[in-house]
């Protein structure tokens, strides 16, 4: 068996930013997302936004990154890619001008054959139906819907006008509204006008010299309506799937939704299933505009966008999900357990499946060698990737230590490397644009010891990637058999540029030897059209709590992890839908099913 857990593990670059809506200062990063997925001639090529490469897999868990020749555009964002006959399709976005298009019988050495673009677009996915009519979706705006449009198969040119098929109704569909939590409703013109000349007013900035394309990007950061972005199509059984994102890609409810049809062009109606990969809770939040695949055994994956955006809006991570149909077609992932390690067998699995380990670290004690103000060692065990313990030295003396309580059984460890205002010069050229980047090409190292204790005095190397060559900020390290620790210690750390190492996430999985928890005790109610409220009761043997809902007991689709009980605001429903509810309670030592309540509109 195999194991992986989300974010995926590959190198993340790092991204030097001159973002105007940020007033042009340089803001550093490490940044992947937007994912396309395939699988061309049994290997598994994953591209994502500003990698200046693709990750190649062979199994899904362990993955190669290959450089990327430079004629392909890869300071646009979200690469589309497709597999038409012998051939890969890629492209990416930009509205300033015509996007190109690309193809290879080879995505790792080309060559890369260029197919001239005859408009711009943003957001693009390609999708070649049974027949061998290809078709085109894009759009990525809070004013603007996705499009869709036939293509010659030869030219890749319209072959006719492009037909809107999916628009924002942040009204009456919940999980459209921006804000964490889809807290925020959109705002009205007047006061959208009064926020974008106060930001001129702030910047210093005279309104009549701002480029007419960026007049837009900059009014929609006030006017609190979704992005409708992220298009991707599939087809199974006759019916046409298009998938979308929304609200947007800096909040933890992130997600993708789908319309259905009979045709490829509509007209689209909202499926049942809404969205169909939703993560707001856990370490790390967020499922949204992503690509949906079938592997080489039948399996379906779905792979998204995870959110970190505290360097930047645009700091973010991959993740990838069980997917697949139901009975009745819908389409559904599972993300109840979202960013525990996951099983990868080679052949046909449930995609309901549990983890096969338990979350032992969380809220467990921690202690360090030293720590920045506002960066206690407790941080990296509290499961939220946003904060971070941070020493006071970049020194290899530095340690943190994680105590477990009891001696338990670990079978996995994933180590989080945070990055916190990190101040160096650019290393490169920045490249000029509507967002001025520049992706550094550097291979850098993350390097770090793991060593285990049962008694805090005697200390065992678990792993030694003092010498790594690779740049691994969400490594993951297996132990199939298990180790019997009590105390696990991170020490012997070094970053890239020299800077401090900060640990979001020291996370430990593995097996206790007590019970599972009670079933818990929980309340829901409808608080609005589109909200709903779960009061979950304190429970002393819980460590935390899945709250699960959908269209009935049997499609409970929908999930979002706490490791606090009292009330919860759930804020992804459908006007005019029933729901039902169920919380699940989970511990060191497994996972408890509740009990459903049903929720009319």
């Amino acid at each position: 068996m195999k194991y992986y857990c989300n974010p995926i593990n590959v190198n993340y670059r790092y991204q030097f930013n001159q973002d105007p809506r940020q007033g042009g200062r340089l803001q550093i990063c490490r940044e992947a997302a937007d994912p396309s997925l395939i699988c061309f001639e049994g290997r598994y090529y994953l591209f994502a936004s500003m990698t200046l490469g693709v990750w190649v897999s062979d199994d899904l868990v362990h993955w190669e990154n290959h450089r990327l020749p430079d004629e392909l555009p890869l300071y646009d964002y979200a690469p589309d890619v497709r597999v038409i006959g012998d051939y890969v399709y890629f492209c990416a976005s930009r509205r300033e001008s015509n996007c190109d298009r690309w193809r290879t019988k080879d995505p790792l050495h080309g060559p890369y054959e260029r197919i001239e673009g005859s408009f711009p677009f943003w957001d693009p996915n390609l999708f070649c139906d049974d027949d061998g009519r290809v078709y085109f979706y894009w759009g990525c705006s809070n004013s603007t819907p996705i499009y869709g449009v036939e293509l010659d198969p030869k030219t890749m040119n319209p072959k006719g006008e492009p037909v809107a098929l999916i628009e924002g109704h942040p009204f009456e569909i919940g999980f459209e509204r921006v804000g964490e939590d889809n807290s925020v409703l959109p705002a009205s013109e007047e006061e959208i006008d009064a926020k974008y000349r106060a930001f001129h007013q702030r910047q210093g900035v005279d309104e009549s010299m701002v480029p007419e394309h960026l007049k837009p990007l900059i009014r929609g950061m006030f006017s609190n309506k979704p992005y409708i972005e992220g298009a991707w199509m599939d087809k199974h059984c006759g019916t046409y799937y298009l998938q979308y994102a929304a609200p947007g890609t800096q909040y933890n409810t992130y997600s993708d939704g789908v319309y259905t049809s009979k045709s490829p062009l509509g007209p689209f109606m909202l499926a049942a299933n809404n969205p169909y990969s939703y993560k707001p809770g856990g370490f790390l939040p967020g499922a949204g505009h992503g690509s949906t695949m079938q592997d080489r055994q039948g399996n379906r994956w779905h792979t998204a966008t995870m959110r970190i955006s505290k360097n930047h809006d645009f700091e973010r991570r991959v993740g990838l999900w069980p997917a697949g149909f139901d009975a009745d077609g819908e389409l559904f992932c599972n993300q109840r357990y979202g960013d525990w390690p996951m099983t990868v067998s080679g052949c046909r699995q449930d995609p309901w499946r549990d983890p096969v380990w338990m979350l032992l670290s969380a809220k467990k004690r921690a202690f360090a060698s030293s720590f920045a103000e506002g960066h206690a060692p407790a941080l990296a065990v509290q499961e939220n990737v946003q904060s971070w313990w941070k020493p006071k030295s970049a020194s290899r003396t530095e340690w943190l230590t994680v105590d477990l309580g009891e001696v338990m059984t670990v079978h996995a460890v994933q180590i989080n490397f945070a990055d916190d205002e990190i101040d160096v010069p650019c290393p490169g050229t920045i490249r000029p644009g509507s967002q001025a980047r520049y992706i550094d090409e550097f291979d850098h190292a993350t390097q770090w010891k793991l060593s285990g204790s049962t008694d805090g005095e005697t200390w065992f190397t678990i792993e030694d990637k003092t010498d790594a060559e690779t740049d691994l900020s969400h490594d993951l390290i297996v132990r199939e058999e298990g180790v019997r620790v009590r105390f696990l210690r991170l020490s012997e750390m070094a970053v890239p540029f020299g800077q401090i190492p900060c640990v979001s996430g020291l996370r430990v999985f593995g097996l206790g030897s007590g019970s599972s928890p009670e079933a818990p005790a929980f309340t829901a109610e409808r608080s609005g059209d589109l909200d709903m409220t779960v009061t979950i009761a304190p429970q002393p043997d819980a460590l935390g709590y899945n709250i699960l809902f959908g269209s009935t007991s049997e499609k409970l689709y929908h999930s979002s992890m706490t490791f606090e009980p009292g009330t919860h605001r759930i804020g992804a429903l459908i006007k005019d839908r029933p729901y039902v509810v169920r919380v699940d309670a989970f511990n060191e030592n497994g996972i408890t099913t509740g009990s459903c309540i049903p929720l009319t509109p």
